[in-house]
């Protein structure tokens, strides 16, 4: 239909106005929002020194020492993995901790029983390994006079692995529910997670889901409105971190590209 074609055209030039007009702060900001969800857990941490020793001996019985070890590690791997993502210094070492940090946490707090914390540990993965994408791209503008053997295959498979596991945040967001708004959330959601995985359409499509998936997070995820004394504050503060940094994942895609194992880079050769 020639009307859904201009207005998928249309769109598409929106979005690359956007990416022209923000390319050299949008990096930036990517690895902000992609960091947020460790430093806010890095604070958290240092904030909650005794509560959360205490929990974790209390919850697997470790002793004073182990649980201290446990805090720790948590406090100083998140705090230093986030300056080093900042600051773009031996990011694939500070990648390595942070996703360590995921692992660690995954077990520890029981969440691998749990689907939809599962799904979103999955989708923060996901977005550290594009984080590392990205690293080895601008390895790869230093050496541009450098001659080269062929494409940058393990940046390109970081990319697919990242952008597969990242839309497993949206997962978690599928409601079977028979409201209007539901619905129309499942179907809309489900097609831009496919777009997003195949690389099809993929920056236009990441950009919806980046304003999509803003819009819930401060709708649902106000913690901030929540007083401090209730347990509540502090789930919706966790959603929203993780959310965010999932943010950050998309808006890397947006800023890498989806790489060379994508329907749009495979369009380009036809």
């Amino acid at each position: 239909m020639p009307g859904k074609e201009e207005l998928l055209a249309k769109a598409e030039d929106i979005a690359d106005q956007i990416l022209r007009r923000s390319k050299h702060i949008l990096p930036h900001v990517a690895r902000l929002c992609l960091i947020s969800t460790f430093l806010e857990d890095g604070i958290r941490m240092y904030m909650q020194w005794s509560e959360q020793r205490d929990y974790m001996d209390a919850s697997w019985g470790c002793g004073y020492f182990l649980a201290t070890l446990f805090v720790l590690i948590n406090l100083v791997g998140q705090l230093g993995g986030c300056v080093m993502v900042l600051w773009r210094f031996k990011v694939d070492i500070a990648c390595a901790v942070l996703f360590f940090i995921v692992v660690l946490q995954t077990l520890a707090y029981s969440i691998l029983w749990d689907f939809q914390f599962l799904m979103r540990n999955l989708a923060l993965i996901g977005a550290l390994l594009l984080v590392l994408a990205e690293s080895r791209q601008e390895s790869k503008s230093l050496l541009a006079g450098v001659p080269s053997l062929g494409d940058n295959k393990p940046k390109t498979y970081l990319q697919l692995t990242g952008r597969v596991l990242l839309v497993f945040m949206f997962v978690t967001l599928l409601r079977m529910e028979l409201s209007f708004m539901q619905v129309v959330q499942n179907v809309v959601g489900s097609i831009l997670m496919v777009l997003v995985t195949i690389g099809f359409k993929t920056k236009l499509s990441a950009l919806i889901l980046v304003a999509w998936l803003t819009i819930l997070n401060f709708w649902f995820n106000a913690w901030w409105m929540i007083p401090s004394y209730k347990p509540m504050r502090d789930f919706l503060k966790y959603d929203f971190f993780q959310t965010l940094s999932v943010i950050g994942g998309l808006l890397m895609v947006v800023s890498l590209g989806p790489g060379g194992v994508s329907m749009d880079e495979h369009k380009k050769k036809w």
